[in-house]
């Protein structure tokens, strides 16, 4: 099964939802960084939340940036989304292994530890939207929740998980983002929360092969869900040798000049694919000349 993000109404547009499958994503993330299992566990939460919130946005050029600055040991996590489904993100230290918590789970709130989590959203106006909320759980979801309730106002249910194999490569991943409307009456909030209360836990769901769909189906019990559509999600790197190029170009002539003076061929790695690209001497020149 690909991976892919279902939107949804229910209680006659009252709610708002949002469920997807990841594991593809988050393995290929897995594979270009190979991360340790309980960073692949923080940064597929992220990554899962990266894609059902740039579904969210309405411009075909909109950009969603999610930014976790912290003082565990794995520092900070970014992760970019289109709201076409593509997906990229990166872990500061890739490679933190950290004893399992108190109920023998990979210790996400360890790894991440206190911190900041930030929303950008780039929409193509003047100034980007942003917002800010301190860390509350460091396990994601729940400081997800914590920022839609406080930045945009918008009481909210984030559920995300991801589910390890014995070999460290990721057997499912997921989640959902529930959100009521202004107008959301008090019988559908409770019945809501009910619902919320008897679901222990995405990964449980998910590892017993739940579709997105399935997934609202037991978060919205009693309500009627309508599929609004769906959309495909995937890991996706938009760098390439051109775009390194320019950003080479771009730093000037006498940096570049320093390059080539020092008579070693350079290698540019990409953040979020962690893809390297390696220029000769004789490339360096050739971008010495179209620079300014």
């Amino acid at each position: 099964m690909s991976d892919y993000i279902v939107r949804a109404t229910a209680a006659n547009a009252q709610i708002r939802a949002f469920a997807c499958t990841t594991r593809d994503m988050v393995e290929k993330a897995r594979q270009a960084h190979n991360t340790s299992p309980v960073v692949t566990a923080a940064l597929g939460r992220l990554m899962s939340a990266g894609a059902m919130m740039g579904s969210m946005l309405k411009g075909e050029d909109d950009l969603l940036t999610l930014q976790i600055k912290s003082g565990g040991p794995v520092q900070g996590l970014t992760v970019t989304a289109d709201s076409k489904g593509n997906v990229k993100g990166y872990a500061n230290v890739p490679d933190v292994i950290i004893p399992a918590n108190s109920k023998g789970k990979l210790d996400v709130a360890g790894a991440v530890g206190p911190g900041f989590l930030t929303v950008i959203k780039d929409m193509g106006l003047k100034e980007p939207y942003s917002g800010q909320v301190m860390l509350q759980t460091c396990e994601i979801a729940e400081d997800l929740t914590y920022y839609f309730a406080t930045s945009e106002q918008v009481p909210s249910s984030v559920g995300l998980g991801v589910l390890m194999e014995k070999d460290n490569t990721v057997k499912c991943a997921g989640g959902f983002i529930i959100q009521l409307m202004p107008f959301t009456e008090d019988e559908v909030i409770d019945r809501l929360e009910e619902n919320l209360k008897k679901v222990t836990s995405v990964t449980s769901m998910l590892a017993e092969g739940m579709t997105p769909e399935e997934l609202l189906g037991v978060v919205l019990d009693g309500f009627e869900v309508e599929v609004t559509d769906t959309l495909d999600t995937q890991f996706y790197c938009n760098c390439d040798r051109q775009r390194v190029e320019k950003a080479l170009i771009s730093i000037g002539k006498k940096e570049l000049r320093e390059m080539i003076e020092d008579g070693e061929p350079i290698e540019m790695n990409c953040h979020f694919c962690n893809t390297n690209y390696v220029f000769t001497v004789d490339e360096l020149k050739e971008l010495y000349h179209k620079a300014r």
